[in-house]
């Protein structure tokens, strides 16, 4: 590139035939124009100027202000130095076409977000692959009246102008467009749901946003990461992800929003970043094992201090000789660990900071946390080496104590504390610690104060007082773009409340005479080939031959076997039963029964009753649960009875306290049942769904979608070798049940015979 003209005596006549070039009368621009030209003749030939200037009259004069022509001479040098100045006939057709659409107010936030996303895509290509992107989202999502010509602005374009730096932080050009189609796809017809998933404020555009991001995910790797925390230090604290920032090893973060957020742990759990990329030669997984390691040791050897009386200068010291005496004690039982800490603590180098100008107080605690991890650190500075071997000796008592390393770290600061530690500007470089956690957690006050602003509020009475498990996130199958929506569905499951048992005894004796029938199905089915399973403490009935023995052993002073106890199991007949009950509004419609009438529900719960005492008499494992939904935010799947319950009154109060409400979306509550039932040691498992109507739900307009979904989900739990089979009692299933169940169901024309049929129906399905 040519080097910049030095202003000389034929300069104004230049700068005068610039700006007769740009032709530019806004008052704003007169006042930098200048400055940007000078920028512009540093980085460009004089070709490239007369393309810039005519670009600049381009934008001066499409009537959309100020803003776009100023945006556009302040950002295109720096663009054009990574880019080229040939790009800019190609960014220049990109603004064309978004003026003569009715999208210009995209205009200003593309040009503001150009030079960072040249940064992340520094080729002539995938700069070329984001501005056809960025023109497909706004022809795709531009509506219009006729058909013919584009009407309405896109919604979702200004926002995704705006987070493009953000978005290509995290992606790569391939995932950002797998990004922009999806959010296409599902929301091109719904302007509020268009803006909240291109600026990244929607859930499910941050879970696709994550599903396309390189790294370790925090989700894909929490079990393997919560087995290392319970094994190595037999802590069983929640790991709960946060968005995580831009800057893998924060070595060189900055005092700004853009700075990665540490880690910590509250009353929630232990906070991690949901993903982590390779640094500095430490895989993801390995750099989340040593943020791990370091929060379990602040909860098993730090005491908290009060902050009270500390100035900010001191806390910030005392937790810097903290985490280096939590570091020590790891490094104590798990010397593996000091490879990864080495390698992703960073290196201070002496003398970076000037304290002329700058406040240098983090660069030389960053310098003394190093030397305390680092034997071989070869710093020279007198009082940092002074400290490392007072460090070393509070150390070799045993754990020292928190209190002991704060008054180390009082006595550091009152000998090295120098009047520019008070400075404005703070030396930031090779100072963050990025595996570490922020120490919310070491500080107590008697007073409150600003400082309690950064912490969480503790948690009140009420809010600590909750009936329901935290929500479970299933994925939903849309079947036009034949993808699924990650996490779209909450699901939140709860033990159902209880009722009055003698309910369910009542409806017993209405059903006697149907009992006693079943009974002697019953006896057919039941396994013959009993086994005697001996040696057993605990069992139902008594060994005598091993009991007798042991009383001998006792009786000449010899050690008797306690195993004096067998049991029983059969050999023929290995099913477990899942029961799913549609527990939705319309199980409240009444029917004619005889000569009077009674609810779908009541019918359902005479039906369930006799079905589990059916599968009690067999000795089956049996689990009950209802689901019904309020939109796909809210599923609930209640308890009724588990595997190990048996046929009594807790799970009678249960079933006599059924409800019908909400509607009925049934591919997640599927899903999560099948997350109980294929942890069954049984080799044969079967799953019954009740219903009464098609899939629904509130939120939902297109009525084959929730259909396709739990047509889904049944392939699903097929590939998880569970079987599933359907009981309808809506007279129109056919319409819609064999597209999601094939052929594996039945439909009850006759509502009122319900309770007879449904268990002989399942001992039809298992005999």
């Amino acid at each position: 590139m040519p080097s910049p003209e030095s202003p000389d005596a034929a300069w104004p006549e230049r700068l005068a035939a610039y700006r007769a070039q740009l032709d530019c009368r806004f008052p704003q621009v007169g006042e930098v124009f200048e400055a940007c030209l000078l920028d512009a003749l540093r980085v460009l030939s004089p070709a490239g100027v007369s393309a810039y200037l005519d670009c600049g009259r381009f934008l001066g004069r499409m009537g959309r202000g100020v803003e776009p022509l100023l945006t556009f001479l302040e950002e295109w040098p720096s663009t054009a130095g990574i880019l080229g100045e040939d790009a800019l006939p190609a960014i220049n057709h990109t603004l064309q076409l978004i003026w003569k659409s009715p999208n210009g107010k995209a205009i200003t936030p593309f040009l503001q977000t150009l030079a960072a996303v040249a940064r992340r895509l520094p080729s002539r290509e995938q700069m070329q692959h984001y501005l056809d992107l960025t023109l497909d989202l706004m022809e795709r999502t531009s509506g219009s009246i006729h058909g013919i010509h584009k009407s309405f602005a896109s919604h979702g374009l200004p926002d995704f102008l705006a987070q493009a730096p953000i978005l290509l932080n995290g992606l790569a050009i391939g995932g950002l467009q797998n990004w922009v189609d999806y959010g296409i796809r599902n929301y091109g017809n719904h302007p509020d749901r268009q803006r909240a998933y291109f600026s990244l404020q929607s859930a499910d555009s941050r879970a696709v946003f994550q599903r396309e991001r390189h790294g370790t995910l925090l989700v894909d790797h929490e079990h393997l990461l919560d087995l290392c925390l319970r094994g190595l230090w037999g802590d069983s604290a929640q790991l709960v992800p946060y968005a995580s920032s831009a800057d893998p090893t924060g070595h060189s973060a900055q005092a700004d929003a853009s700075a990665p957020l540490l880690p910590y742990y509250d009353a929630s759990g232990i906070r991690l970043p949901d993903v982590l990329d390779e640094a500095l030669g430490v895989s993801g997984i390995d750099r989340y094992r040593a943020s791990l390691a370091h929060i379990a040791g602040h909860r098993r050897w730090s005491t908290p201090l009060f902050a009270d009386n500390f100035s900010p200068m001191q806390r910030m010291a005392i937790e810097i000789f903290e985490d280096s005496r939590i570091e020590k004690l790891i490094l104590r039982q798990y010397p593996g660990l000091h490879r990864i800490f080495l390698a992703l603590h960073p290196t201070p180098v002496e003398g970076a900071c000037n304290p002329a100008t700058h406040s240098c107080l983090r660069h030389r605690l960053a310098m003394l946390s190093r030397a305390l991890l680092d034997p071989a650190h070869g710093y020279q500075d007198a009082a940092l080496r002074e400290f490392v071997e007072r460090f070393a000796q509070t150390m070799a008592s045993g754990e020292a104590s928190s209190e002991a390393v704060a008054t180390l770290a009082l006595a550091y600061v009152a000998r090295t504390r120098r009047q520019s530690d008070q400075l404005a500007n703070v030396h930031f470089a090779d100072t963050m610690i990025a595996y570490r956690d922020d120490n919310r957690h070491l500080w107590r006050f008697h007073e409150l104060s600003d400082d309690e602003e950064m912490f969480e509020p503790r948690p009140t009475a009420a809010a600590a007082e909750v009936d329901r498990l935290p929500p479970r996130h299933y994925p939903e199958w849309d079947y036009q773009s034949q993808t699924y929506r990650p996490d779209w569905v909450s699901l939140y499951e709860s033990l159902h409340p209880s009722g009055e048992a003698a309910l369910i005894d009542r409806l017993f004796d209405k059903h006697a005479a149907l009992a006693r029938r079943l009974k002697r199905l019953l006896d057919l089915l039941r396994p013959q080939d009993r086994l005697r399973v001996r040696y057993q403490e605990d069992g139902s009935e008594l060994d005598l031959d091993i009991a007798i023995r042991s009383l001998i052993d006792f009786k000449s002073g010899a050690t008797p076997d306690p195993r004096i106890n067998m049991s029983h199991r059969t050999n023929g007949r290995n099913l477990a039963v899942l029961l799913l009950l549609d527990l939705s509004e319309s199980l409240g419609d009444r029917v004619r029964v005889g000569n009077g009438e009674q609810t779908v529900l009541e019918l359902s719960q005479e039906a369930v009753s006799l079905l589990a005492w059916a599968i009690e008499q067999l000795g089956d494992p049996l689990a009950i649960a209802g689901f019904h939904s309020d939109t796909r935010h809210d599923v609930r799947y209640l308890h009724l009875k588990g595997f190990s319950e048996g046929w009594g009154d807790p799970v009678k109060r249960r079933l006599a306290a059924m409800q019908a409400g909400y509607s009925t979306r049934m591919g997640a509550a599927m899903r999560h049942a099948a997350h109980y039932l294929a942890a069954q040691p049984a080799e044969k498992k079967l799953m019954l769904i009740l219903t009464d109507g098609q899939p629904s739900d509130v939120d939902v307009q297109d009525e084959r979608l929730l259909i396709e979904d739990a047509r889904k989900s049944v392939g699903e739990l097929e590939q998880q070798g569970i079987f599933t089979y359907c009981i309808s009692l809506d007279r129109k299933a056919d319409e819609y049940v064999h597209d999601i169940f094939g052929g594996r169901y039945a439909v009850i024309d006759n509502i009122e015979r319900l309770p007879e049929k449904l268990p002989e129906l399942f001992m039809a399905l298992t005999r």
